[in-house]
């Protein structure tokens, strides 16, 4: 690569030369260039740590505490207990998984299929074909649903 490019004052990979330091302490740095706090020389675009001492840019900081908050909200959430109720549900019910999401499928489309009332307002015919056409086809999803949780259901033992 360096016979390609002849009297060149600088390599693409190496850092710039670090200006005096009685003019860095003087200027402030703009909010347009990026800087690493560390070893303050400027961010390569869409990289998230320095190229020339490693440390990661302030907005990954940032980005990495949200997703440590996210984690400890859903540890909060208590997945195992949600887990137990739908077991009682399913023992309950003598479904199996995959009858049971059939089965809360289709009662989303029974829901949907009634609040679709609530949504729309009928002002002509042709709103009220479209609202008794969309129903139908809420109620054949959830037929659909029904159908499919009663096939998987699996044989009393």
């Amino acid at each position: 690569m360096a016979e390609v490019v002849r009297d060149a004052q600088q390599e693409f990979w190496r850092p710039p030369k670090a200006e005096p330091v009685a003019l860095e302490t003087s200027a402030p740095h703009s909010g347009m260039v990026e800087v690493c706090d560390q070893c303050e020389t400027e961010f390569i675009a869409g990289s998230r740590y320095c190229h020339r001492c490693g440390a990661p840019r302030p907005d990954a900081l940032a980005s990495a505490s949200w997703t440590s908050e996210l984690k400890t909200l859903l540890r909060h959430l208590e997945f195992h207990n949600i887990e137990k109720v739908i077991h009682r549900v399913r023992q309950y019910l003598g479904l199996s998984t995959a009858a049971l999401v059939s089965f809360v499928v289709g009662l989303v489309c029974v829901i949907c299929a009634l609040g679709i009332g609530l949504v729309f307002t009928v002002q002509t015919t042709l709103d009220w074909q479209a609202l008794q056409l969309w129903r139908l086809q809420w109620l054949l999803g959830a037929l659909v649903a029904f159908v499919a949780g009663v096939l998987l259901k699996r044989a009393a033992s």
